[in-house]
């Protein structure tokens, strides 16, 4: 179970995150939504151990993650929203480097990576240079390198970005497939169909602080919305979005 507890973060006086607890529990799908700017991409870096929180404590499985911070990183899996990759090494190249930077096996796990690769439509462009890849296949290697160390823990900050229609369909069918074998997976993403169609459990996101924590069909109960966009909209969106859009049409249609 991933856990935090009263987590802020402080950036030169501008508050990212603000006094942020909530619980990601095995054998669920956690969505965590908010607008652009909200703090969840900052949160899922203090998760990833990748910055400090200011206060409040990060848990897995009830050990703060700072107390085997190395030992935690080998249990979780992180995809950023943004696919920095090493773009001079090639698919294959990037993955067994992954590979032996986590000390796995390498037979075993020579053979989970031509797995993920054919699997993920991505063996035909193994040899090719990273650098030459479009957006969503970059995304598609960052996915297969999460994957290759059978991680407990998944944070998967805006996963779908890039990705075809056919590689969406499959990555909503893991995500679900990989809760259901009792992994803890956290996900970010502003696909709130996506969201709404795979997640079991919702924390929204507004100015770094939690305004919703609780069930899709709690919410819709609590919010009498029909759908998760609806609830987002009322509770996360601070701008007549209608308004705005005639706005638009009017300036540009004048």
């Amino acid at each position: 179970m991933l856990e935090l507890r009263h987590v802020s973060k402080r950036f030169t006086g501008i508050i990212a995150v603000d006094d942020v607890s909530l619980l990601a529990r095995p054998g669920e799908v956690t969505a965590y939504l908010g607008p652009n700017g909200s703090g969840k991409s900052t949160t899922m870096k203090i998760i990833a151990g990748l910055i400090e929180a200011t206060s409040g404590a990060v848990l897995f499985n009830g050990q703060p993650i700072e107390r085997d911070l190395m030992a935690y990183k080998r249990r979780m899996a992180y995809v950023p929203e943004e696919p920095h990759l090493y773009t001079h090494l090639s698919g294959l190249e990037y993955l067994v480097m992954v590979g032996q930077l986590r000390d796995l096996p390498a037979k075993p796990t020579a053979a989970r990576i031509d797995g993920l690769l054919q699997l993920l439509s991505l063996h035909g462009s193994r040899h090719a240079a990273i650098s030459g890849y479009s957006k969503g296949m970059r995304q598609k290697v960052l996915l297969a390198a999460a994957l290759l160390h059978n991680p407990d823990l998944l944070l998967l900050d805006e996963p779908l970005s890039g990705l075809d229609v056919g590689t969406v369909l499959v990555l909503r069918s893991l995500i679900s497939e990989l809760a259901a074998r009792g992994k803890v997976v956290l996900f970010s993403s502003h696909e709130l169909e996506a969201v709404e169609r795979i997640s079991t459990h919702v924390v929204i996101l507004s100015r770094g602080r939690i305004v919703a924590d609780d069930s899709i069909e709690r919410l819709r109960a609590l919010m009498a919305q029909p759908t998760l966009e609806g609830i987002f909209s009322q509770l996360a969106v601070e701008q007549d979005t209608e308004a705005i859009s005639r706005q638009i049409a009017d300036l540009v249609c004048a």
